[in-house]
C-alpha cells in the first residue's frame, strides 16, 4: 500500500511517501512560507522526485490536529481534494499520537511518553502515553493515560503528578524546548527528545489503520482542534 502523508500542524510541517512499512521519502516543509502558498506544490514536487503519479497513491493520510487552525484547515482540505480526485480513502492521525509513537520507538514496555506541542499563549497541547510491547506503529503500541488537552505546562505537570511519580516520561514535541527549564526543574530525571518530522509516522500509522479497516471517505474527515477557534469564541461573546 502506497500512502501520501502530510502534517500541517506546525509552521513547517512535513510530508512523506510511505510504502507499506517503509518510509520512501520524508521531507520538511518550507517554514518560511505559509501552507496556503506551498500546497499542493510541495506534494507534487515530492511525488515527482520519487517518480510517483497521483493515481498510484492508495491512501491519503493527514495529521488531524491539534495545531494551527489555519494549517489544519489547509492541510486537510488539500488532502481531501486529492482524495476526491483520485477516489481514494483517507486516514486521520492525531499529531500527539504520532509523537507518542516516535517518543516510544525505542522505549521498554511500561515507559511513559509525554507529547507536548506548542499551543502558543504559553500553553501546550499535551497527551500522556504508556508504551506496551506491541510492535512500533501498531495502534496498540501506546495507551493514552490522558489526552489530548490544552493548558499551561505547570498545570499539566501538576495534573500528571500521580501518573509520573514513579516513572519520568520521555518528553517529545515542539513544546518541549520552550519549557525545557521547567521540565529540568520539576522532573530532573526526564528525557527530552528533539522535535521530529511527523509525516513518516503518520503514513505508517495510516497503513495500520487501513489494515484494520479504519480508513474513511474524504467527506468524513474532521479536524481535532482541542482548543476552540478564537473566531468562534468571539461570535459567542458578541451574541450574549
Amino acid at each position: 500500500m502506497r500512502v501520501l502523508a502530510l502534517d500541517t500542524t506546525t509552521r513547517a510541517g512535513s510530508l512523506a511517501i510511505v510504502d507499506d512499512d517503509r518510509i520512501v521519502d520524508e521531507r520538511d516543509g518550507d517554514g518560511a512560507r505559509p501552507h496556503a502558498e506551498r500546497l499542493p506544490g510541495e506534494i507534487l514536487t515530492l511525488l515527482a522526485a520519487n517518480a510517483v503519479a497521483l493515481p498510484e497513491i492508495d491512501l491519503f493520510a493527514v495529521a488531524s490536529g491539534p495545531g494551527s487552525f489555519t494549517g489544519l484547515r489547509i492541510g486537510i482540505a488539500t488532502m481531501q481534494g486529492l482524495a476526491f480526485v483520485g477516489r481514494r480513502p483517507m486516514a486521520a492521525v492525531p499529531a500527539l499520537e504520532a509523537l507518542g509513537h516516535l517518543g516510544g520507538s525505542d522505549a521498554r514496555p511500561g515507559a511513559l511518553v509525554a507529547a507536548w506541542m506548542d499551543a502558543h499563549r504559553r500553553d501546550v497541547f499535551a497527551a500522556l502515553y504508556r508504551v506496551t510491547d506491541a510492535p512500533l506503529f501498531d495502534p496498540g503500541r501506546i495507551v493514552a493515560l490522558e489526552g489530548p488537552t490544552v493548558g499551561d505546562p505547570e498545570s499539566t505537570l501538576a495534573r500528571w503528578r500521580d501518573l509520573i511519580s514513579a516513572c519520568a516520561p520521555v518528553f517529545i514535541g515542539d513544546g518541549v524546548p520552550l519549557f525545557a527549564d521547567l521540565l529540568a526543574r520539576v522532573l530532573p530525571g526526564s528525557s527530552m527528545r528533539p522535535t521530529p518530522r511527523l509525516a513518516g509516522a503518520i503514513g505508517r500509522l495510516a497503513v495500520a489503520q487501513a489494515r484494520r479497516g479504519e480508513t474513511m471517505p474524504a467527506a468524513a474527515m474532521q479536524p481535532l482542534y482541542v482548543r476552540r477557534p478564537d473566531a468562534e469564541v468571539a461570535r459567542e461573546r458578541a451574541a450574549r
